[in-house]
Parts: structure tokens; C-alpha cells; sequence
């Protein structure tokens, strides 16, 4: 699943620096409790309590792999797939002291990116039979930015933009700044000239001066459902259209079945329910 992700060396990158601060937070000077334990050879399991779908593959052989290179893993299932109450997530292998010291670091990981990637599951099954794709946004948790998309992507998710950097989304503040939507869309075209350009309207008349000044995506902020119909019947074939704000269950297959593009739910990376996971010591 990660050799498909779109930004796979950021993340790979990321991955070393969230591990690294995960485990000095955690570890520190040393685990005084784990060394109150013989260091004998020991099995342990990761169990899910709940059902899920797995996300977190590379932050434990990344977890492992900086704590003790001991360590042996074999997972029973990739990331993207679904796990049932009661499943063995992964087995584990090692100094016992050393497992003790990824236990919760490990778990940490694997139950935020499980829930994010549930959580995302659950919007796309509601529309998975129509055209529209599900979107995550920039409401992340601070320094896992990379993570949740990651997450989102074994989900079933479509990942907006990463950040500030790699692309163009000119809201209420930069409009206004700019002195005006056309000037601040020429001005992005003019600053990188290949760059996607997407535009926040909050209205239809705005959609139409949105439309006219050429941008490539139009994001409707907190449309109604009357309202982003007649928006999908004034863009077809000009503009793609993304519906955002107060997007939940109950309402994005109505939104939907407008035949808008996207759809992005701030949701599936911020309120998230971590996924209940345990890891077990096996009796030798």
C-alpha cells in the first residue's frame, strides 16, 4: 500500500522523524520499569478488540527496527485491509525488555492511523457507487500531517494538498489581500504558471467570477443542497467542483448525487476514535 501513495518519499522521511520523537518521548533516559524484567527471549501479539481497517505497517518496522534490530515481525495483513474483532494484527519476536519499549509507541501509531483509515472507509462506502471522491484537508494532527494522508489513502481517500507548498487554494483572506478573486487568481498563474489553481466561493455569483477568471477547481464553502446543484449545472465541462464544510454521514450522499467532483471532510483526520488495539506477551 505505501508504493502507491503519491508522496511516498516525503513520507518515508516523515516516518523517520515521527518514530524518532515517538520514542524519546516515551523511552527517554530508559524504560526503569522494563529493566526490572529478565531479558530473555519472548514472543508477543498485537491484537485488534474491534473491527478496523489496518493502517501503521511501516511505523512499526520502523519503531522495531530503532529500538533493536533483534526484533522479528510478521504481519498477518497489509495496510488497507480489514481487520475483525479478535485478529492478530502482527507477531512479534525479541529481547523482552525491547518489546516492552515498542509496546506503546507502536500501539500509539497504529490505533490514530487504524481510526483515521476507518474513519475514512466509512464516508467512502456511503459513496463508493457514484462518481464523487472524498478529499482530506489540512485539519490534521500537528507533525503527523503526512501519517493521516497516509492513512486517508489506505482508507480509500483521495489526498488534497499536502501543504501550503504544492499547491493553490486562494480563500476569503487571500481574495481579499489580493484585491479581489481575478487578481488573486491571474497572480497565482502568473507565479507558477503549471500550478493547479482552486478557488473558495461562498456563493453562485462568485462560482460564475471564479469560472470567468479561469481558475481549475472552484471549492464551494458551506453551499446548501439547492445551491451546489445549480453550481454543478454551471461548471459542468468548465470547472471542477469541491463541496466543503459541515460535510458529515448523514448528508454526503445527498451532496453527492449533485454529481459534484470532490467532497472534503475535515472530519477524517480530526475527529478521529482510535482504534482499540492490545499487545500481548505470549506464554513460551
Amino acid at each position: 500500500m505505501i508504493d502507491t501513495f503519491e508522496h511516498i518519499s516525503l513520507l518515508k522521511k516523515s516516518i523517520k522523524t515521527q518514530v524518532t520523537l515517538a520514542l524519546t518521548e516515551d523511552i527517554g533516559s530508559g524504560d526503569i520499569t522494563g529493566n526490572l524484567i529478565d531479558n530473555s527471549w519472548a514472543q508477543a501479539k498485537i491484537i485488534s478488540r474491534e473491527e478496523a481497517v489496518f493502517c501503521g505497517k511501516p511505523w512499526i518496522e520502523e519503531i522495531c527496527k530503532r529500538t533493536d534490530q533483534q526484533i522479528e515481525t510478521v504481519f498477518h495483513l497489509d495496510d488497507g485491509q480489514m481487520l475483525s474483532k479478535n485478529d492478530v494484527v502482527v507477531e512479534l519476536a525479541g529481547p523482552a525488555r525491547a518489546l516492552l519499549e515498542v509496546e506503546r509507541t507502536t500501539l500509539n501509531f497504529l490505533q490514530l492511523l487504524s481510526g483515521t483509515a476507518t474513519t475514512t472507509r466509512n464516508y467512502v462506502d456511503v459513496i463508493k457507487d457514484l462518481k464523487t471522491q472524498l478529499l482530506d484537508t489540512r485539519k490534521t494532527i500537528p507533525g503527523l500531517r503526512l501519517a493521516q494522508k497516509y492513512a486517508v489513502h489506505c482508507g480509500g481517500g483521495k489526498n488534497h494538498r499536502v501543504g501550503l507548498f504544492d499547491a493553490f487554494l486562494l480563500k476569503e483572506n487571500h481574495i481579499q489581500a489580493a484585491g479581489g478573486l481575478k487578481k488573486a487568481v491571474h497572480s497565482a498563474m502568473l507565479s507558477i504558471p503549471n500550478n493547479i489553481v482552486e478557488v473558495e466561493v461562498e456563493n453562485l455569483e462568485e462560482l460564475s467570477e471564479a469560472i470567468d477568471a479561469g481558475a481549475h477547481i472552484v471549492l464551494l464553502d458551506n453551499f446548501s443542497l439547492a445551491d451546489t446543484a445549480a453550481a454543478v449545472k454551471t461548471a459542468r465541462g468548465k470547472v471542477k467542483l469541491e463541496a466543503s464544510g459541515n460535510i458529515s454521514l448523514q448528508n454526503i450522499r445527498s451532496i453527492a448525487e449533485t454529481g459534484i467532483d470532490y467532497i472534503s471532510v475535515g472530519a477524517i483526520t480530526k475527529n478521529i476514535k482510535s482504534i482499540d488495539l492490545s499487545m500481548l506477551f505470549v506464554a513460551a
